[in-house]
């Protein structure tokens, strides 16, 4: 094997960070420790548990039967033909040229599947066939579409877009960032697009069970001690009191009310406080408690919008910013004067069967006088337009997120009598939507998420170091977890080290780094000490930060995998086996494992199980360049020169920069 010429480069810098403080001792404080207020409401207590919309329905059948034909009773579902909305047959194909790789949908059966395949001229070079478990998105814009791989949830790389009767690639995976099989769907992208699941501490997207659709719970708050009390026969008059045993958002003051449609109709980034989850907030409670919504802010950007920006939108509305000076003296309908979501909105029922008509009226309500109800389009036009206010004053438009996809603007202003000149878009910073004074931290942490989950512009990270920066009197186990992510974030790797020697590490690996979150803030911040370590080629340290985030989060691929080839590169070679087999048996989708356990054969000398591994690995992915580099290594160790310079070739067409490539492809010649 000596002679074995291979190019494996085992260890896959991730570009993420986390963030250490350096005061001289460990004990950690969370920032802004919210203060607990009592609630009325006796569902906001630990001992209140969610029951289930089926039992909902036994006391509320006519609500549950107009509310399960709404976007949000649609919202997830099994893939089943009552499901989709799609349509299906020989030109339901997409190709994606960045990738090559073409997708078709059909069903087999009853069971839904999706095939990736490849073409050379009419001859197919590759295929993989997966089953389409799960569809989310009620059908109104769009049915995308979900696999589930030993409870990993991830997106699949085709949606149909029902306004247009089209298939395209999902949103987010155009312009070469398709993520085929792979995008994983954590618990923050679930609990907006469907009731709380039933999530697997220590991962990103392992769920051990998931409800069909949004349920009633998720406005109204957990149920059980609402059922137990009417059980019981303790029974409110609504009519003239407030019944505690659960929340009704009517019963709300305009603020609260508002949080709970801006706990998912805010899309944006949001920002987790004082390590609460995205299961801690409950109807009634004050939203920036738990969490703050950021959007990045342009010039001469006023008409673009994304998707579910509808509580942005309304906002800025003259409509909504004048009805918030009137406030209501009746403790039963304390929104009364003031307009919130449902001042238009009935939650209970489909807009599809609600006709134009009724949201006029809506208008019409708080436009009463004749000057107001006066409307300057001419004759021709409100005949055009059916006299229907929200077809000029909520004008549908695209949204920048969502392709093949229109939506009303929420922004509610009179129509502009010109179209103005396109004038370049000029960013002014994050702001807050939902906080009016967010701290330096959150600031920091918002703009890393931008950064690393939206756009990797230098400038966010920019602003993440300048709020940072202020954090500078604090003791250093404060942000340890913020200054780590954000120096890792810009290969800062001294920096993370320095940060991490300030300590004890043993104590910190034993006392302080220890928590298990649904976060998985402390796997994250070892994770990430582990890769400063490795790209130092203190391998000794690495595996044991490493060892730490797979402990903390045994359900990440990645930490395992790391974990792993830590493991090997200290020549630990029975435990990186065992590592290797209990990775690629977890994670049967994941290419690396299948690559880096070809590895380990291969400095095994067993080279028959090696390319075995390797094949597994390039049926899932047959770009995988590390997998192809060691395939092509073997191919040249037996003198199949032929084989190997074809996949040589392959690997320098998908990536131009591999010089390894290209000077084994010379050894060739």
């Amino acid at each position: 094997m000596k002679r074995c010429w291979l190019n494996f480069y085992f260890i896959l810098l991730l570009l993420l960070t986390a963030v250490l403080n350096t005061d001289c001792n460990t004990k950690r404080s969370d920032e802004n420790t919210t203060k607990k207020e009592t609630s009325p409401f006796l569902n906001h207590g630990d001992s209140a548990s969610y029951v289930g919309i089926n039992t909902c329905k036994t006391c509320h059948p006519d609500i549950y039967d107009t509310f399960i034909e709404t976007g949000m009773g649609k919202s997830f579902d099994n893939a089943s033909k009552l499901k989709t909305a799609a349509l299906f047959g020989s030109n339901a194909i997409v190709y994606d040229a960045k990738s090559d790789f073409y997708y078709h949908p059909f069903f087999s059966g009853d069971t839904m599947k999706m095939i990736e395949y490849r073409l050379q001229g009419k001859d197919t070079i590759y295929q993989r066939i997966e089953t389409v478990n799960y569809i989310i998105g009620s059908g109104q814009h769009t049915n995308s579409h979900m696999m589930m791989r030993n409870g990993y949830i991830t997106q699949m790389p085709m949606t149909f877009y029902t306004q247009k009767k089209q298939w395209d690639l999902p949103p987010g995976f155009e312009d070469g960032h398709n993520t085929r099989f792979g995008r994983k769907i954590g618990l923050e992208c679930m609990s907006c697009h469907n009731s709380y699941p039933d999530f697997v501490l220590g991962s990103e997207n392992k769920f051990a069970s998931l409800p069909n659709g949004i349920g009633c719970e998720r406005c109204h708050g957990p149920g059980s001690i609402h059922v137990k009390q009417k059980s019981n026969g303790q029974i409110i008059d609504t009519a003239k009191y407030i019944d505690y045993s659960i929340v009704n958002p009517g019963k709300l003051n305009p603020n609260l009310q508002f949080d709970i449609c801006q706990r998912c109709h805010l899309q944006g980034n949001a920002v987790l406080k004082n390590e609460h989850s995205f299961y801690d907030f409950k109807p009634g409670q004050k939203l920036s408690d738990f969490m703050t919504v950021f959007l990045p802010k342009y010039t001469n950007a006023e008409d673009e919008f994304i998707m579910a920006s509808h509580a942005d939108r309304l906002k800025q509305s003259e409509c909504f910013i004048q009805s918030q000076k009137n406030k209501s003296e009746n403790k039963l309908r304390p929104y009364k004067n003031t307009m919130t979501c449902v001042t238009c909105h009935n939650p209970h029922k489909s807009v599809k069967f609600q006709k134009d008509e009724y949201f006029n009226s809506k208008c019409n309500k708080c436009h009463t006088s004749k000057t107001d109800k006066k409307c300057s389009a001419n004759k021709k036009t409100l005949l055009s337009v059916n006299n229907n206010c929200v077809s000029c004053h909520m004008p549908r438009s695209g949204s920048i997120d969502i392709p093949h996809v229109t939506v009303h603007d929420h922004f509610i202003r009179k129509p502009k009598s010109s179209i103005a000149a396109k004038q370049a878009k000029e960013f002014l910073g994050l702001y807050a939507i939902n906080e009016s004074k967010p701290s330096a931290k959150t600031k920091a942490m918002a703009y890393i998420n931008q950064y690393e989950k939206f756009e990797k512009k230098s400038y966010y990270l920019d602003s993440a170091s300048f709020y940072a920066s202020k954090l500078k009197a604090e003791p250093l186990m404060n942000h340890i977890h913020l200054l780590v992510h954000l120096n890792f974030l810009k290969n800062n790797f001294d920096a993370i080290i320095t940060d991490i020697q300030t300590f004890d590490q043993n104590k910190l690996l034993n006392q302080v780094f220890i928590k298990q979150s649904y976060e998985n803030a402390d796997a994250w911040l070892c994770y990430r000490v582990g890769e400063a370590y490795q790209y130092k080629t203190d391998f000794i340290n690495a595996q044991k930060f490493y060892a730490q985030a797979y402990k903390l989060a045994p359900y990440f691929p990645d930490f395992l995998n790391k974990y792993s080839s830590a493991s090997l590169n200290n020549n630990q070679l029975s435990l990186a086996k065992s590592l290797f087999e209990k990775l690629v048996k977890e994670f049967p989708t994941y290419a690396p494992g299948f690559s880096n356990l070809g590895y380990l054969y291969l400095t095994q000398e067993n080279i028959p199980m090696a390319i075995i591994n390797f094949e597994k690995a390039l049926q899932l992915d047959p770009d995988y360049e590390l997998a192809l580099m060691n395939k092509a290594s073997v191919l040249m160790y037996q003198n199949k020169n032929k084989e190997a310079a074809a996949i040589l070739k392959h690997v320098i067409t998908k990536n131009p920069n591999q010089e390894k490539a290209k000077q084994a492809l010379l050894q060739l010649k």
